[in-house]
């Protein structure tokens, strides 16, 4: 059973191992994949994508902005309030989370994924309940 088929997940990651490990993981349970690299092409890859059912974002990037940019910017478009935002990152979970969930993220998933739980914890993201991770739970 494919947890994830027919879901569009874009996806804001700058390290190219964890996008092969996306890519490997999501696309087994069906999940369509849209990267964006450094986070400053969101909207306009936001827009071409037509339909997404969940955005997720690393935190920690390379070229100067921040997952916590990225999820402001994406939420001052109406357009995109509906879709949920989790952040997926390896920054030092406790405080991250706490932001998150101050800033109305639908959720926080700890890196390293757990590649089998991963596909589940988003299922359940998608269907509209939050997870709050920083244990592989």
């Amino acid at each position: 059973m494919m947890l994830l088929k027919g879901k569009h997940i874009f996806i804001v990651e700058d390290n190219i191992e964890n996008r092969v490990v996306y890519k490997m993981v999501l696309t087994m349970q069906g999940a369509k994949i849209t990267f964006e690299r450094w986070g400053e092409g969101t909207l306009v890859l936001l827009k071409q994508a037509q339909r997404v059912d969940l955005i997720i974002l690393d935190l920690m990037l390379t070229a100067g902005t921040s997952g916590f940019d990225i999820f402001d910017t994406i939420r001052s478009q109406p357009e995109y309030n509906a879709i949920p935002i989790i952040a997926v990152s390896a920054s030092e979970p406790i405080y991250a989370m706490a932001v998150a969930q101050s800033k109305g993220f639908s959720g926080y998933i700890a890196k390293p994924i757990d590649d089998d739980l991963f596909p589940k914890q988003l299922a359940r993201i998608i269907a509209g309940n939050k997870v709050w991770s920083i244990d592989g739970k």
